[in-house]
């Protein structure tokens, strides 16, 4: 055992001694200039601590003063009864307060005692008792929300269990707070009784036994037991404030002192406020100006200089962020920074800023919102985050798309005129200026609010600026798809999947395909925009031939087949109406096939340049026929061709879908609407 502890055991040993055996008066003095201090710091303590959890002694240390105070109480009554002389301090402190007057003295130390105990004491207890219940109905959900942070990778296992340890003792505190809080409340009426068995008792003593005439007894008990019961009730109040101190103590990153200051006189112009109601207050009542204005001048003082304090506080500070961001410009870590590049940008010209500020009524925020639900629900990919900036380098109504940092596309709006596209049939009362619109590169109109209602009437479709960019960005997103889909991004759409389907996910990543393996597989899907949604068949059917091949271009189409409902339906025209296809003649099938190489890396078309522009005027000419009868050109071949043709056209005709016979639905009717030949 440590001498420390050895020496608080021997204390309370002797604390107990004490009420048994009795002490000399200069020991008496002694102990209560001791106890004094040891009150005294205690208050000082619990107004330094910045958390509960700080003083964690507390509530024993508050049962062992408390005792400390009444085996003093029980010594210095065993003197004053059995010797009429308790020692200095209890008479210094009798004839301070009584001042030759008994009875003023015994009512000041009433009032003393009943602030104590109605006021202080009784208020701690109640709040360590609220504390207390609190704090025990709140663990459970602390205890959760450990937890979650501990399954979400927020915090260690280490911490995680610091922070239920702080926990426990928090609860463990306040809990023994509510049962301290009675020791001071009980020692507060154990002194009104000491005094009052004091005073009669020494008054018998006195007049019976020492032969004391009556105002004599009455003079020297009352002013001996006045002193005793002050000397006790001085360091009893002190406990009794650091009782309240600590247990209304919230968690601070300073302490009481700095927190009372920075918050009470948070705001200076306040003072002022103050400073001129007492100044009123000496002008227009009888306490005049003599006594109110040297105290107004003093407050109005402090608000000025308190304000100044601030000013220069705030300027420090911004000196301070801006050496910050110096030394971060200079730091090597900052090169770091320079090198990332946002997956999607939106950049505009200054005329456009109303489109992104909610203030002048721009909604593209909620816009982008909205279509990155609209992707996720089409083509099962999260898009990622958009950001969104204007660039002074660009024209005022231009607005500019890019993908990994790379012009994509490409538009211009006029926020004060509405975007008409005509039906087929110009109507000459329609005019505006010339322009085409961005999203499908068709010819447009921008017009005027009043000339909105005629463009309406003769058929015109009227689009306004904000869903015109909106399109745009839509249609641009659907066509760079794939390119936003890396190996991070199809892990965590695999890692979603697994919530629901986690046998089929450990069987095929990492056991049949790499995270890279399937992602290929989803860019193919996504650059003919066909939607990963449903990511359960596309697994299962990777699954079921990955014994056969482990080529990402096969796999596709394997995937594609078994997709063939989704991707007819994506296609069929509205109604009931047959499905009208562009097909290829046998002679251009077997050209392609023909010239199919065969290599170690894969298959390829190694077709005659003239043969394929050939093939390109072909499908062109006939895509016009299909189109002019108002019909979406579709292309189906046979499976063996279709992955090849559609390399083969993909840069000059991107937007053509090209099936496979094996991805046409049973239930779909088809007609040939032409037929591709050389």
């Amino acid at each position: 055992m440590k001498a420390s502890d050895f020496s608080v055991i021997v204390g309370v040993i002797c604390i107990v001694v004490m009420m048994v055996i009795p002490l000399p008066t200069w020991l008496l003095d002694f102990l209560l200039i001791i106890n004094l201090s040891l009150s005294l710091t205690i208050l000082l303590v619990s107004m330094n601590t910045r958390e509960p959890l700080q003083f964690a002694v507390f509530p024993s240390l508050l049962l062992i003063t408390t005792l400390f105070r009444l085996a003093l109480n029980v010594s210095s009554t065993r003197l004053i009864l059995s010797q009429g002389d308790a020692g200095r301090v209890i008479e210094t402190f009798g004839n301070f307060v009584i001042g030759g007057n008994a009875v003023v003295g015994f009512i000041v130390f009433l009032i003393l005692v009943v602030i104590q105990f109605i006021v202080i004491t009784k208020g701690a207890e109640r709040v360590a008792e609220v504390a207390a219940r609190f704090t025990l109905d709140a663990m459970p959900g602390k205890q959760m929300s450990i937890d979650a942070d501990l399954n979400s990778g927020m915090i260690t296992e280490k911490e995680a269990r610091e922070r239920r340890k702080a926990i426990e003792k928090e609860a463990d505190f306040y809990g023994a707070m509510d049962g301290a809080s009675k020791f001071v409340k009980g020692d507060a009426i154990a002194a009104i009784i000491i005094v009052i068995i004091n005073v009669i008792g020494g008054f018998i003593i006195g007049v019976a036994m020492n032969g004391e005439s009556l105002s004599q007894a009455l003079q020297r008990y009352t002013l001996l037991s006045v002193g005793d019961g002050l000397v006790s009730q001085i360091p009893a109040l002190l406990i009794s404030t650091a009782t309240g101190l600590v247990v209304t103590r919230s968690a601070s990153e300073n302490h009481l002192s700095r927190d009372v200051i920075q918050q009470i006189l948070a705001y200076p112009r306040m003072l002022y406020v103050v400073a001129a109601a007492l100044s009123a207050l000496g002008l227009f009542t009888p306490i005049g100006l003599l006594k109110t204005l040297p105290i107004a001048a003093i407050v109005a003082f402090g608000g000025s200089r308190m304000q100044q304090m601030l000013q220069e506080d705030s300027l420090r500070k911004k000196e301070e962020v801006v050496q910050q961001e110096e030394a971060q410009v200079r730091s090597p870590e900052n090169v770091i920074n320079l090198i990332h590049v946002d997956p999607i940008e939106f950049e505009f010209g200054y005329a456009l800023i109303p489109l992104a500020d909610v203030n002048q009524g721009g909604d593209l925020l909620d816009r982008v919102i909205m279509i990155r639900r609209q992707c996720a629900l089409e083509l099962g990919i999260v898009i990622p985050v958009i950001r969104i900036r204007d660039n002074i380098q660009l024209r005022p109504n231009e607005y500019v798309i890019k993908i990994k940092g790379n012009e994509v596309a490409r538009g211009e709006l006029l926020l004060d005129h509405y975007l008409a596209m005509s039906p087929g049939v110009d109507d000459s009362r329609v005019v505006g200026i010339e322009t085409r619109e961005p999203a499908f590169g068709l010819p447009a109109l921008w017009i005027t609010e009043e000339m909105r209602e005629t463009a309406e009437f003769s058929g015109y479709t009227v689009v306004d600026p904000p869903s015109v960019v909106a399109t745009h960005l839509t249609e641009v997103l659907k066509r760079h798809a794939h390119e936003l889909l890396g190996r991070q991004e199809t892990k965590t759409l695999i890692d979603s999947l697994k919530e629901q389907y986690p046998a089929l996910v450990e069987e095929v990543v990492p056991n049949l395909f790499s995270i890279g393996e399937v992602q290929k597989v989803l860019v193919n899907l996504l650059r003919e925009k066909v939607s990963i949604r449903d990511l359960v068949t596309i697994l299962e059917t990777m699954a079921d031939y990955a014994s056969y091949t482990k080529d990402p271009d096969l796999l596709t189409e394997y995937v594609r087949a078994a997709l063939s409902r989704q991707i007819t339906q994506s296609l069929k025209q509205e109604g009931d109406q047959p499905l009208r296809v562009i097909t290829l003649s046998p002679s251009v099938e077997k050209e392609i096939l023909d010239h199919i190489q065969h290599t170690e890396h894969g298959a390829y078309l190694a077709l005659d340049p003239r043969v394929s522009q050939r093939i390109y005027r072909s499908i062109q000419e006939q895509m016009q026929v299909l189109s002019a009868s108002g019909t979406q050109p579709v292309m189906v071949v046979s499976p063996s061709v279709r992955m090849h043709l559609r390399k083969l056209i993909e840069r000059v005709l991107p937007d053509l879908p090209v099936l496979s016979y094996n991805e046409i639905d049973p239930t779909i009717e088809i007609q040939s609407g032409g037929v591709v030949s050389l």
